[in-house]
Order: C-alpha cells, then sequence, then structure tokens
C-alpha cells in the first residue's frame, strides 16, 4: 500500500504580531516586533516588566459569554483553530475520520494561580467550577475537539518548548497511519503572569532590557541576554493528499516528515554539542526523502539565550554540512517573542507562509552578530527563496531535552 501523503489545507493563528495569519506575516516580514511594557500593576514589582501579548485579544475576537469558561490558553486554540477551519474551507468527512492535536506547555496556570488567588483570600466556595476544565493542559485540545465533534482522537503532547512542533508530528503520524484523513493540529500558550515570569527570571532565561522591549529578543546578536516571554497560538489542518484533492481543497505545501530525539543531558541546558539536534535533523530527512540540498530556509527555535543561541547554530551546521551554506535561517523569536509551547506552531506557520511566497523573514534586532554564530541567518530584511521545488525545516527544543523537526516541501 503507498504511503499517505500529509498536505497542509489551512492555517490559523493568534500571535504577538496580529490577531490572524495574514497580519501575523505582514508584520513579520515587516520586521515588527510583538513585545511591549506590560501594564499590569504586579509588572512592577518583578525583575522583567514586559512581554509580547496578543495584538489582538480574545475579547475582540470571541463572545465573552464563551470566554468565562475558557481559560486564556483556550481561546487562543478555538481563536486559531476556527481561522484554519474557515481557511480550509470547512472540510465535509466522517467525524470519526477527523483528529485534534493540540498541545500546551504549561496549560491553564493563569487559571490555576487565580483560583488558587481566591480559594486563599476568599474561601472555596467562591473558586469556579469550572476550574478543573480551564486548568488541564489538554483543555485547548479538548475545547476544540468538541466544537468539530472530532472521534478520531483528541490529543495534547507535552514537552515544554517543542510540545507545539511535536503536536504538528503526531498528527502527521495519525493520517500516515490511516487512523484520520484530517487533523486540526498546533499549540497555544498563554502565561504572562507574574509566577511564571519570576521563575523564569530566576534562571536568568528572561532578557531583562526594561528600558527598550522592542530590541530585547535578539537571537544572534552579541549582546543578548535571554527571551522575551510571547503568548498566543498556531493551528494547521493537515490533511491525507488523496482527501484534499477529492474535495478540491486549497494546498498550502507538503508535511513530509518529521524527527525526534532527546539530549539525556540537562534539565535546562542544551547539549553544547547539539547531538540530539543533529540527529532529529537526519531523521526528518530521512522520513521525508529530503536531503541537505534540497533544504532552502529554516526557521530557527533560536530563543535569544547566550548559550542556546550558540549550540542551536553549531548542530545546524554539523547537520547541513557544507549545504548550510544556502539555508536562509530566521529567527522568528526576534519579533514574536517566546511562545513556549505555541511556539513551534506558530513557527510552522511561518513556514508556510514562506513557503507560499518565497521569503524567508528577517530576524530583527542583529546589530552585532556574535562571531560564534557560523550559520546564514537572515538579516533585518525578508530574502527571496528560489523558484522550483523548495523545502524547508522547523526546528523546536524543550526543557528536559526534547528535539523535534519538521520537514515542509513545496507541492
Amino acid at each position: 500500500m503507498p504511503a499517505r501523503r500529509v498536505v497542509v489545507t489551512g492555517l490559523g493563528a493568534t500571535t504577538p504580531l496580529g490577531g490572524e495569519v495574514a497580519t501575523s506575516w505582514s508584520a513579520l516580514l515587516a520586521g515588527t516586533s510583538g513585545a511591549r511594557l506590560l501594564s499590569e500593576d504586579w509588572a512592577q514589582t518583578i525583575p522583567v516588566h514586559f512581554a509580547a501579548r496578543v495584538a489582538v485579544e480574545p475579547s475582540e475576537q470571541m463572545e465573552r459569554v464563551e470566554m468565562r469558561r475558557l481559560d486564556r490558553s483556550e481561546q487562543f486554540a478555538i481563536i486559531a483553530s476556527r481561522e484554519a477551519w474557515r481557511d480550509a474551507g470547512e472540510p465535509q468527512l466522517d467525524k470519526e475520520r477527523l483528529g485534534v492535536v493540540i498541545a500546551s506547555g504549561i496549560g491553564g496556570v493563569t487559571t490555576l494561580l487565580d483560583q488558587y488567588g481566591i480559594l486563599r483570600e476568599k474561601g472555596a466556595r467562591l473558586v469556579s467550577p469550572h476550574t478543573v476544565p480551564m486548568l488541564m493542559p489538554n483543555g485547548p485540545a479538548a475545547n476544540v475537539g468538541l466544537e468539530l465533534q472530532a472521534k478520531a482522537g483528541v490529543h495534547t503532547p507535552v514537552s515544554a518548548c517543542a510540545s507545539g512542533a511535536e503536536a504538528i508530528g503526531y498528527a502527521l503520524e495519525m493520517i500516515r497511519s490511516n487512523r484520520a484523513d484530517c487533523v486540526v493540529s498546533g499549540g497555544v500558550e498563554a502565561a504572562i503572569h507574574p509566577m511564571p515570569m519570576s521563575g523564569f527570571a530566576a534562571m536568568k532565561a528572561l532578557s531583562t532590557r526594561n528600558d527598550d522591549p522592542a530590541s530585547a529578543s535578539r537571537p544572534y546578536d552579541l549582546s543578548r541576554d535571554g527571551f522575551v516571554l510571547g503568548e498566543g497560538g498556531g493551528i494547521l489542518i493537515l490533511e491525507e493528499y488523496e482527501h484534499a484533492r477529492a474535495r478540491g481543497a486549497k494546498i498550502y505545501c507538503e508535511l513530509a516528515g518529521q524527527g525526534l530525539t532527546s539530549d539525556g543531558y540537562h534539565i535546562a541546558a542544551p547539549d553544547p554539542d547539539g547531538a540530539g539536534v543533529q540527529r532529529a535533523i537526519k531523521f526528518a530527512l530521512l522520513d521525508s526523502g529530503l536531503t541537505t540540498a534540497d533544504i532552502v530556509h529554516l526557521n530557527a527555535h533560536a530563543t535569544s539565550t547566550p548559550v542556546g543561541d550558540i549550540a542551536e547554530a553549531n548542530a545546524l551546521r554539523a547537520a547541513l554540512g557544507i549545504d548550510a551554506d544556502h539555508v536562509a535561517v530566521s529567527a522568528t523569536k526576534s519579533m514574536t517573542g517566546h511562545l513556549l509551547g505555541g511556539a513551534g506552531a506558530i513557527e510552522s506557520v511561518f513556514i508556510v507562509k514562506a513557503l507560499q511566497d518565497r521569503l524567508a523573514p528577517p530576524t530583527i534586532n542583529i546589530e552585532n552578530l556574535d562571531p560564534a554564530i557560523s550559520i546564514d541567518v537572515v538579516g533585518n530584511k525578508p530574502r527571496t527563496l528560489p523558484a522550483g521545488d523548495i523545502a524547508a525545516l522547523n526546528d523546536s527544543f524543550g526543557f528536559g531535552g526534547h528535539n523535534v523537526v519538521l520537514a515542509f516541501k513545496s507541492i
């Protein structure tokens, strides 16, 4: 039996750059930063006073009655999934052939912490009866699955900052293994809250450029000092190729393969040799039938941490070899900030748009490129990608040593 090919037929997003895919992509190409000072009073009580909130609040895209029963991360999932489903033409199919895989690295952490505050200050009787469905990590996937009546399986892989990419890879395997013909996949995160931010700050993981948030996320720059926390989510509608063709669907590109590995090195620090990353790239190429010569673009994990950026760059250079010289590497977290479990998902949306428009987005805030970086980083302006058949990689890594590489190709 021939292998079942998987294609992308719909995109949805809500990001620090826009309330949907089109505005997010336009702002990305324009080199816009989504980082800004936080307006909440608590922001002045913690070391970092800024983050990259979504550009359009859920209250402008959903009914308030609906919002009250959803954690912020679940709201992002509903908003992005609705856009993606519309973009895919609202496929009509047997619900037993429809799946959902939407990840979150942390889940409903704001609900958990806010309701704990109510418990402490006002007592158990005032804790919301919706607390558990709102805080559970599978809440975003579950709510989308319920709305679409998906019955092939609703799943939530949790692998820290690799979660969104792993969800897309899981969806790929659902279709390949004939469990589903169509899967709503991606990742979301909503963790801009004093406790998670204080925890990241205590680890020295966050940038402390309180005087200039827009320039704080600066992957590969010599003066980078940590990441900017972002929020939002991205959704891809994945579909079996023949199924998509039979219904006359618009096809963006093919999701050709994935590679997954683990470092076995440290709970938070990257393996300085990047051996796990190299193996993940190797496996993604093997799985997709691509070679390093086929890859023209890569959306890097590149969070803007001093150690992480170098380890990743070294791994990319080693894995791609001499072909690394023709791979345009973009670090879009320079504009969106780091969406944790949603990062790999919105960056996959950006990869799909890059293949469609033949443009690699810029990497902003590079004033002095770190001489230890030996890859071809796209600078402050988008770069045109070649015509013809091309392919691109999206790599995502997470605390615990998770490595996920997704391979996309034009079709």
